[in-house]
């Protein structure tokens, strides 16, 4: 990460930086590009603010945003769609450490820029893990960055705190310090910016909701129907019923949610918006993909369209770039689709158009699987189409345009072996500009659309590899460290009763009660990793220690733990809250683990079989 800090500065275009010109509203404050994928104006901006930390304590601010932004991109949708995002931290030194009540009412009050407190910013009527901030002052510091607006931006406010704690709606707030911290901020970014719902069965913990009494929720993934009627009606999440689910189980009809404990359903065992540690499901990750992708244009620029234009030049549109898969682009004439291979520059000097005019269109469209809704799929955050009148009785007038790159992915940092690297170019109107890729020097072929290169297509060997892009026929190359050796994870358990270790299978620990587990990685890049854990095939949950100190190991119990009316640790079934089901799994279980590196590789999980059995009676 990049953590020179710019007073009040932000971005003119991709890497390059100016000072603002308006004055902030702390002369101490500094905004610092934390990874920037293209102009302010043309992104989807996330604004990390830190309240309570003093000048000397910002390290520790730094450390905590890293560790957020690190997780957030290692879950879906943002792992595939972070080139769409800026990330921006605005540095603030706080006269006082911490924050308001904290973590009790009769805790002192802070003198700090954010306002930031714990109750609802001190409100005996509201609950502890209420945290908010001064929403004046969150904007003021926000508009530092310059380029950034309510429209295009999302405040995410951090408080020097390890008390568990976060808010959503249009500021989304969390605890800096706490183990599960960096899990808050994805699950309040799913409200502030996709609208999500909690799918909680209750609303003051350890004591379950009542029974849901409304009519059809308007949350896209809460309901009343029966999966029948889901089916019948194509209601809601109809199109996922029976997909497994990344966030464990497959997708259907689960009871509780919106605070209640019966009469509403959600579409999986425990989502992101349910529990924290698990990923979005398929549900709330669709509604996620159109959000984040409505914040931006598909449509980076294009040959202008007020007027029209010859047919002895080029035509070319630029789009943005998705890690997780490249944009579509058709070409039609007159209604007819073009056979140009996806390329993003028609050169209409070779249709041999017939005298007149024509209609020229080009429509991006982002194919992700991740979206099955045809709506939201052809609406304006996932197609988007420009149109030319084209009349042959024009010549274009000529004007030298120098080939140079205009935008691309960044080069500051390695890039994955599994995602999508781009090289956009100028466009002179009498050619189209050629990008020729190469791996380690030599060359990679790459037709139809030369702007994108899938490096998962090329099944690059594990280790370290350097990646060219060239205009061809001129000087100008950008060059990457390719990633395409994942984090290495490892695991330490308590002692067990005995270990058993077989040929042909994972080696296998018995215990006949409480046992912990401490994950660690290692990787060559540097930088946070992330590092998950899954029981028996379900979902994929992060780890980072225990929910009271992130550097105690992960426990497992029989039945569970139960912290601030919350329960951890149940081996063999999951359980979130005392009244779910508290019957020990006694058996054999199979533990896996594995980790994301800060380049997005996914590593390849490893595993062990945990064998759990009724303690010895005398």
């Amino acid at each position: 990460m990049l953590w020179a800090a710019v007073p009040g500065a932000g971005a003119s275009a991709a890497g390059r930086y100016d000072a603002a010109a308006a004055a902030p509203p702390d002369a101490a404050a500094a905004v610092v590009p934390v990874e920037i994928t293209g102009p302010a104006a043309k992104r989807f901006n996330m604004v990390f603010l830190g309240d309570g930390y003093t000048a000397e304590e910002l390290p520790r601010f730094r450390a905590d945003v890293d560790r957020h932004v690190k997780v957030l991109w290692s879950i879906e949708p943002f792992r595939s769609y972070r080139s769409y995002v800026n990330v921006w931290a605005v540095q603030v030194p706080s006269p006082e450490s911490g924050v308001d009540c904290d973590p009790s009412l009769d805790a002192p009050r802070r003198d700090t820029p954010l306002g930031m407190g714990f109750w609802g910013g001190c409100d005996p009527r509201s609950v502890q893990r209420l945290l908010t901030v001064d929403g004046a002052a969150a904007d003021r510091y926000a508009d530092l960055v310059a380029g950034t607006s309510p429209a295009n931006r999302q405040i995410v406010a951090l408080a020097h705190s390890s008390t568990y704690g976060g808010a959503g709606g249009r500021y989304a707030t969390a605890s800096g310090g706490n183990a599960l911290s960096s899990q808050i901020t994805p699950h309040e970014i799913g409200h502030s910016l996709g609208g999500l719902q909690d799918e909680y069965d209750y609303y003051a913990r350890g004591t379950p909701g009542g029974a849901y009494a409304g009519g059809e929720p308007a949350s896209a993934h809460h309901t009343v129907l029966t999966e029948r009627q889901l089916r019948e009606r194509r209601a809601k999440w109809w199109r996922w019923l029976g997909e497994e689910s990344e966030a464990g189980g497959a997708i259907g009809r689960y009871e509780g949610g919106l605070y209640a404990a019966a009469g509403v359903w959600r579409p999986s065992r425990h989502s992101l918006m349910k529990t924290l540690g698990y990923p979005f499901d398929e549900v709330g990750r669709e509604v996620m993909v159109q959000a984040v992708s409505s914040k931006v244009d598909l449509v980076q620029g294009h040959t202008p369209n007020g007027a029209p234009i010859g047919a002895d030049r080029t035509v070319w549109v630029d789009t943005l770039h998705p890690l997780g898969g490249e944009l579509a682009v058709v070409w039609r004439l007159d209604g007819r689709p073009l056979d140009v291979g996806g390329a993003r520059t028609v050169d209409l000097r070779r249709l041999s158009l017939a005298p007149g005019r024509h209609a020229l269109t080009a429509t991006v469209t982002d194919p992700t699987p991740f979206v099955r809704d045809p709506a939201v799929r052809g609406s304006a955050a996932l197609t988007r189409s420009v149109a030319w009148t084209v009349d042959t009785r024009l010549v274009t007038r000529a004007r030298r345009v120098a080939a140079e790159f205009t935008a691309h992915t960044p080069t500051g940092a390695p890039v994955g072996a599994w995602s999508v690297v781009h090289a956009d170019t100028t466009h002179p109107h009498d050619r189209a500009l050629a990008v020729r890729w190469a791996l380690d020097g030599r060359p990679v072929a790459n037709p139809g659309n030369d702007r994108d290169l899938d490096l998962s297509s090329l099944r690059i060997r594990p280790g370290s590899h350097t990646l060219t892009a060239r205009i061809a026929g001129t000087g100008r190359v950008l060059r990457w460290t390719v990633d395409a050796a994942p984090a290495a994870a490892s695991y330490e358990l308590s002692a067990p009763l005995r270990t058993v270790r077989a040929s042909g299978r994972p080696v296998e620990y018995v215990y006949d009660g409480p046992f912990t587990m401490r994950l660690d990685a290692a990787d060559d890049q540097g930088g946070h990793v992330v590092t998950q854990f899954r029981v028996n095939g379900d979902g994929w949950y992060t780890y980072y220690g225990w929910p009271t100190d992130a550097r105690a190991p992960f426990l497992f119990t029989p039945s569970g733990t139960v912290i601030d009316g919350l329960v951890y640790g149940k081996l063999g079934s999951a359980r979130a809250v005392p009244w779910d089901d508290a019957t020990p799994r006694y058996g054999t279980h199979t533990v896996e683990y594995r980790t994301i590196d800060p380049a997005g590789n996914t590593g390849t999980a490893g595993r062990f079989l945990v064998t759990l059995v009724p303690p010895a009676t005398s």
